[in-house]
């Protein structure tokens, strides 16, 4: 795959999938680094292979989505939702105008030409929605999308025309899945509680994985979970395929809507608040065994994971303390009830990694 996902464009790159359909996990991600770089024999140019296209892939998709028991296509249909939605200009526009139309919408588009010249910053975080959020409030829309360049992230907008964080994506999706199947949820351990919340008011329970797609699809596949996916938009829904899926996630939120007839903004009312804070500094240049040591004694009340560096947690907030996989970075992730309360869990944690910074 050839893409930047949700990063600037100069980062275009190749992502591989193996032959079981996931992302390669850190230790194929190894052993393809390790065999790239051995000497091998090269194709001369009419050896070089070809290109197939697959112009069908999009409506096959569209089919696939469609057919799901979750999804009910004729009651989505006879709710005649508005939706405004941002494609930033990437592979989305190819495939969700085509879905919501399918699904009986009136859809009003943004930034539909799939040139890859992002209008804007392609994440799709609340930072970087005022567009859609302008749109959304312009056209009275239900809900309004955005998604990332490669569609496999979803962002919403609530009908009040304010993103709600990209961490709702999953909770709402979520929601549907278990009104319908419950067991169990997979997602990550930097994912909002509010996935925790929506899950125990289904009877269900949430299971953690280390951050990372692959990680948390290899967990679901284990666990057999009915439903996962990752706080930063990322739906997966094991029947469907186990990636992340943008066109899913907006489907499963339609079938939420078309449920009952609370809003958006009033379904999200109805659940606790949380603020994250997201922070990081330079990675120092020795072990964080010391860290975690200093930040478990602490914290010495907190519930401990040391799946992926260190998270503490307790019954409403939690601090999470990784050392990035792309970047020469830790990162410093907390969730609280109020925003001053997330900040002064990041400002803590990084007591111990300031000092080794000097």
């Amino acid at each position: 795959m050839i893409s930047a996902s949700h990063n600037p464009i100069e980062w275009n790159a190749l992502k591989f999938v193996g032959s079981t359909g996931l992302f390669l996990d850190a230790a194929e991600g190894t052993a393809m680094r390790a065999l790239v770089g051995q000497p091998f024999a090269r194709a001369t140019w009419e050896r070089l292979g070809v290109v197939e296209a697959d112009d069908e892939a999009p409506a096959r998709h569209i089919e696939a989505v469609l057919a799901l028991p979750v999804i009910d296509t004729a009651r989505i249909r006879a709710r005649k939702l508005r939706v405004a939605l941002d494609c930033c200009r990437g592979a989305g526009a190819v495939i969700m105008p085509a879905l919501l139309e399918r699904l009986g919408c009136h859809v009003t588009v943004i930034n539909l030409e799939p040139d890859g010249r992002f209008p804007r910053p392609p994440e799709p975080v609340a930072e970087n929605l005022g567009e859609l959020e302008e749109l959304v409030s312009r056209v009275g829309a239900d809900v309004g999308f955005a998604v990332d360049p490669d569609v496999d992230r979803l962002a919403i907008v609530g009908n009040d025309g304010k993103a709600i964080g990209e961490d709702y994506t999953l909770a709402l999706a979520a929601r549907v899945v278990l009104s319908q199947r419950p067991g169990t949820v997979v997602t990550n351990l930097s994912t909002s509680r509010i996935v925790d919340d929506v899950a125990a008011r289904a009877g269900s329970r949430v299971i953690r994985a280390p951050v990372g797609e692959v990680n948390v699809a290899i967990r679901m596949r284990d666990e057999r979970a009915v439903v996962g996916g990752e706080g930063n938009g990322g739906v997966i829904l094991p029947e469907l395929h186990l990636g992340r899926d943008a066109p899913l996630a907006a489907a499963l939120v339609l079938q939420l809507l078309s449920e009952g007839e609370e809003s958006l903004s009033q379904i999200v009312s109805g659940y606790p608040r949380y603020a994250i804070v997201k922070d990081k500094l330079d990675r120092p240049p020795v072990a964080l065994d010391a860290v975690y040591d200093a930040l478990r004694s602490s914290f010495s009340d907190a519930q401990v994971d040391t799946q992926d560096g260190l998270r503490l947690s307790w019954p409403d907030s939690w601090v999470h303390i990784r050392p990035s996989g792309t970047e020469p970075i830790v990162r410093v992730i907390a969730e609280a009830p109020s925003i001053d309360a997330a900040r002064a869990l990041v400002a803590r944690s990084r007591q111990p990694l300031d000092a080794l910074a000097g």
